[in-house]
Parts: C-alpha cells; sequence; structure tokens
C-alpha cells in the first residue's frame, strides 16, 4: 500500500500523524526533520494508517447534506435533537423555546442569519465547559478559537490553542464534552496512547456513547445548519 500523507513542521517536540475524515494523512513534525526519518515513521504506522483510511467514520468526496431552508415545519438539529421552526410576524433576532422562531424578516438572510445564531449559541453553550474541563485536567491553554472546519472537529496547536468547530453545537453534549476533553487531553498526552485515553474516559463517562454517535451521525454536523 503506497501511502501519499501531507508534512506540516512547526516548533513542536514530537511527531504525530493524524488521518482527517476526508483520510487524508497528515504528519506534524518538529522543524528539521529529515523526509527520510518521517518516511520511515510512517512506514512502521502502515498498518494502523490502513485501517485509519478504511474507518467507517472516514469518507472521501461525501457530499454534505443540505442546508436546511428557512419554512414552517422544517426542522433544524440542536444539541442532539430535531426541533421545527415557526415563522413568525414579529421583528428582531431568532428565539429559540422548544422550537425555533425565526422572525419573517430574517428570511431572506436565510441560513446566514441561522449560522449566526448557532455560532454565538456554541461559544455561549461551549466555552463555559472547556473552563469546566481545563479545571478538572488541570492544564492551561492559550486561546479558545471557534473554527469552520469541514472535517474537523477540534484541534490542539503546537502553541496550546484550543480549537473547536462551532458545528458542534448540533451534537449531544455528551458528545460536545469529549470533544472538548479529547483535545485538552493532548496537552497532557500528544499523542492517542493508552495514558491518553484513560485521561480522557477518567472525564467523560459517556465516551463509547460519543465515539458511537459521531460514528453514526458526524455527517450531520458538517452542513452549515
Amino acid at each position: 500500500m503506497d501511502l501519499n500523507y501531507s508534512v506540516i513542521y512547526s516548533n513542536r517536540k514530537k511527531l504525530s500523524i493524524t488521518v482527517e475524515r476526508d483520510r487524508s494523512i497528515v504528519v506534524r513534525a518538529p522543524e528539521g526533520t529529515s523526509p527520510e526519518k518521517i518516511q520511515s515513521i510512517v512506514e512502521s504506522k502502515k498498518q494502523w494508517l490502513f485501517e485509519k483510511t478504511h474507518h467507517p467514520q472516514k469518507y472521501v468526496s461525501l457530499p454534505h447534506p443540505p442546508g436546511k431552508e428557512l419554512v414552517n415545519g422544517e426542522s433544524i438539529l440542536y444539541l442532539g435533537r430535531y426541533y421545527r421552526m415557526e415563522l413568525v410576524d414579529s421583528s428582531g433576532d431568532i428565539r429559540f423555546h422548544n422550537r425555533f422562531f425565526i422572525p419573517k424578516a430574517v428570511v431572506p438572510f436565510g441560513r446566514r442569519a441561522l449560522r449566526r445564531w448557532f455560532k454565538k449559541r456554541a461559544e455561549e453553550k461551549i466555552n463555559p465547559r472547556v473552563e469546566h474541563y481545563s479545571k478538572s485536567l488541570g492544564v492551561e491553554y492559550n486561546l479558545l478559537n471557534m473554527t469552520n472546519s469541514k472535517y474537523r472537529w477540534g484541534s490542539c496547536s503546537t502553541k496550546d490553542n484550543l480549537n473547536l468547530n462551532w458545528r458542534l453545537i448540533k451534537a449531544p453534549m455528551f458528545v460536545i464534552d469529549y470533544i472538548i476533553v479529547h483535545e485538552l487531553a493532548h496537552l497532557i498526552e500528544g499523542n492517542h496512547t493508552p495514558r491518553f485515553w484513560n485521561i480522557v474516559r477518567a472525564q467523560v463517562a459517556d465516551l463509547d456513547k460519543a465515539k458511537k454517535w459521531l460514528r453514526e451521525n458526524g455527517q450531520l454536523l458538517e452542513s452549515d445548519i
């Protein structure tokens, strides 16, 4: 099996290999690491990479689900459940109370208006969970960024910046907690070692349930709304 991969150099101390949801292989290596050494490490991980790139959660060129139109009765995924939309004559912002109340004035702005609402909710609900788990794990991160990545729910940079996808707000809270802990745990253990998974499992009682939800429903998160 020939392995195609891209290499990102940085001031990190250890080399890591990840398989993105589009099956691409990314090697993150310390500055100055020779291509020969990288190739050797990738070759040593060939069986693991084969299994990862053929995992059912990974896929190539799978169309993203279409975004929702702002019409009465249409449903939207939010925190793991679908809620109906109701167009209302009132002015102002989108409101949520067991359903989405969409002012008719924002309908022309369509998905853009809903994206703004979702991104704001993501910051309101996810940021406090990050604070909670960072204290529980005894770690400190630099910056928290809400990203717009198509294939990554979260990442932790070499500068200890935590990056989380705003689309996570569509997932159940136990899934959001898992992603948060997963990334924060990388501040303790850079690779997915047994120690890493022990750290995550100690914080997330629903770890297996969360991973199963993402396997079965991850594609649903990838549309803009």
